[in-house]
């Protein structure tokens, strides 16, 4: 709409509606440019987008795994000595934490140090791949929330004989991908009867054999001390059980136990990756900064090159103030341009990075509002200066230009 003088030399006033094909009007006009300029915006606001979208899909999976494994199993395990020595769990310390008013079951594992297993007797002994041997309690898995991927778990009566069943990682090294197949474990054949899933808890089980703690006394000299007792605790007496399980295990020297919650373990993975999407947050800030600064160069051109259209309008009446509005509407369409197109980008990259994960895309609409507010108020600040650089330009100097 162009600006007129009434009868008594008034500006006409622009509506909404005028303002802003007036300002969009200088974008059509430069597409290419308009691109680039807003794809500088989205850039920054995609990236912080995606962090705080990432972080958060993170947490709300964090939070899915504790809802559904619980936040209510406590290790214990045998810490040192007064001589700094290693020390040992009593052989009745399972027994004596079940007992406990607060815990609903307790089970356990032991470490045998001096077992090794392979996939065959003709492997060099340093070539052990990092697993582990551990006899365990037939209620293991009940209490530690352990499922099976394959086979079936020790009973009765595998327990009692050369029977093991595979952590998940222990499974992959060894080549095993199915049970009642054999593999050699401290110097005699063992049939593998299943294979574990997973352990989110327990994550030490991933790379264990798990033997029948009689088949562990009866082949592996095992002595019968557990190193890691497993106590599922009431949800509303966790802190009560966990305060009272090293007097329980050990009651001769309970400042020999160490006791642990393993979901504080994946809390403080939590907030580890709070600092790093700080971090990374700060990235994308200095991204948004390099796209206001495109922007503003993006405006101060166009108000050079079109010199000769506000001294034209400037002829025709529109005031200083008119000219600042429309270059400051079109600054500000430009940066929104570019932060829809950020926050569109950032939500694709949150998916594209969560969904093959299996994590549910959690995008907080708070950080899609502020990526929108904040690219309008770059815009407003990048187009400031050009705008009142507009508005002082004298009709007849405008027209005078090149």
């Amino acid at each position: 709409m162009s600006t007129k003088t009434t009868s008594g030399d008034a500006p006409v006033r622009l509506g909404p509606g005028d303002v802003l094909r007036v300002g969009a009007a200088g974008l059509r006009t430069r597409p290419m440019r308009v691109f680039l300029s807003a794809l500088g915006i989205a850039i920054g606001i995609a990236a912080m987008i995606g962090v705080v979208g990432i972080s958060t899909s993170s947490r709300a999976q964090l939070q899915m795994t504790l809802d559904r494994l619980g936040t209510d199993l406590l290790t214990a395990g045998p810490g040192e000595d007064l001589f700094g020595g290693a020390a040992k769990l009593p052989e009745e310390s399972v027994g004596m934490v079940a007992r406990m008013p607060d815990v609903e079951s307790a089970s356990a594992v032991a470490e045998l140090e001096d077992a090794r297993v392979y996939r065959n007797d003709h492997i060099p002994e340093p070539q052990s791949g990092g697993i582990s041997v551990q006899a365990a309690y037939l209620d293991l898995p009940r209490t530690v929330g352990l499922t099976m991927a394959a086979g079936t778990w020790l009973n009765a009566g595998t327990a009692k004989y050369p029977a093991v069943v595979l952590g998940s990682a222990s499974a992959e090294r060894l080549g095993v991908s199915a049970p009642n197949v054999q593999v050699w474990l401290g110097s005699q054949w063992f049939t593998v009867v299943g294979i574990l899933d997973r352990a989110e808890l327990a994550s030490k089980l991933d790379s264990a054999a798990l033997v029948g703690w009689d088949a562990a006394v009866a082949h592996l000299g095992f002595d019968g001390h557990p190193t890691t007792v497993y106590a599922r605790a009431r949800e509303d007496a966790v802190a009560e059980a966990r305060g009272l399980l090293a007097a329980t295990a050990n009651p001769r020297a309970p400042t020999e136990v160490q006791v642990s919650r393993p979901s504080d373990a994946l809390a403080a993975e939590n907030a580890a990756d709070r600092a790093f999407t700080g971090l990374l947050l700060g990235l994308g800030g200095v991204a948004l900064l390099v796209g206001g600064v495109g922007v503003a160069n993006t405006m101060v051109i166009s108000v050079l090159e079109r010199r000769a259209e506000i001294g034209l309008r400037r002829s025709l009446g529109a005031t200083r103030g008119q000219i600042r509005l429309q270059f400051l509407t079109e600054s500000q369409l430009l940066a929104a341009l570019g932060g829809v197109g950020g926050v569109v980008l950032g939500v694709a990259v949150t998916a594209g990075f969560a969904v093959p994960q299996g994590w549910p895309t959690v995008v907080p609409v708070w950080a899609m509002a502020g990526g929108v507010l904040a690219t309008l108020l770059i815009g407003g600040v990048a187009g400031l200066y050009p705008a009142i650089r507009a508005a002082r330009l004298a009709p007849a100097e405008a027209l005078a230009a090149p």
